[in-house]
């Protein structure tokens, strides 16, 4: 199943090229709140989908492409990300690289972003007022977690994601010598972490490992690579992460981003696709 956020505060379901607004299903007194509502969806998750299934089939529809989406989970307790995931991203930036040795995700850990920086289609990507900075694009696999847990072995991880999304990492890079903020501030500017367009149960997508990941800036092939390509895959990133902290429902994984990273200006477009989860365009502004 697909879930959206739509029309600022509304939950949605899509099918085929229709959306069911579902946000009444929703328990009260959460449904006037888009992300306490879908973190408590989530959470609730294994006692609403059959209700909601049955929805799909007798409340109205309105057409997908006369809705405005914003992102799917844009309240999420914690953001996590992955660091030189991808072995041909490592050190691609130069000086401009904070990973400038061989150490991987799996040396590193992860790195959190604020989740005030998410933002979805229907809001775009708002760049800061830094004259002389440069800010890149950087294409990933959104994991959303369903059940929470400490400790999670890898072998069971898997069982513990609601579902996938895209996400772009944006990032404001270092000027070594003069602009070396730490990873985390960078990241978090506001609209920063833009992440949809929707979620895609993790029922659609049993297996991450082998989703074409592509972006695109201005309609220019920027980003390509495979999440079989990963270092660290989604249920050893789970394990790593939980090993450290209790996960909890809603919570965002990113899960690091292939070669290719590049700036983005006022005035482009950006759209991500993953394969089996959709594409979504982004207006920078």
């Amino acid at each position: 199943m697909k879930l959206c956020i739509f029309a600022k505060d509304r939950i949605g379901a899509i099918s085929d090229s229709s959306v069911t607004d579902i946000t009444d299903l929703v328990p009260q007194p959460y449904r006037d709140d888009p992300g306490m509502a879908m973190n408590v969806l989530i959470r609730n998750w294994a006692n609403v989908r059959q209700e909601i299934s049955r929805a799909l089939s007798s409340l109205p529809k309105l057409p997908l492409d006369s809705v405005q989406l914003s992102a799917p989970v844009c309240a999420p307790p914690h953001v996590f990300a992955a660091p030189a995931n991808y072995r041909k991203h490592i050190g691609e930036l130069g000086a401009q690289a904070v990973t400038k040795t061989t150490r991987t995700a799996r040396e590193q850990g992860f790195f959190l972003k604020a989740p005030g920086s998410i933002t979805g289609m229907a809001e775009g990507i708002t760049l800061p007022d830094r004259p002389g900075r440069r800010f890149d694009h950087e294409s990933e696999l959104a994991v959303i977690i369903g059940t929470g847990g400490k400790n999670i072995p890898r072998r069971e991880a898997l069982s513990h994601v609601f579902g996938y999304s895209c996400l772009v990492d944006l990032t404001m890079r270092i000027e070594p010598g003069t602009h070396e903020e730490e990873r985390s501030m960078r990241k978090s500017f506001s609209t920063f972490t833009p992440i949809g367009p929707w979620i895609v149960t993790a029922d659609e997508i049993p297996q991450p490992q082998g989703l074409s990941n592509r972006l695109w800036v201005n309609g220019q092939l920027k980003q390509q690579a495979n999440t079989a390509e990963m270092i660290v895959a989604v249920d050893e990133l789970i394990e790593l992460v939980s090993g450290v902290i209790e996960l909890s429902p809603g919570d965002v994984i990113a899960s690091g981003t292939p070669e290719g990273v590049g700036p983005v200006v006022k005035g482009d477009s950006v759209e991500i696709e993953i394969e089996k989860i959709g594409r979504m365009t982004l207006q920078v502004r």
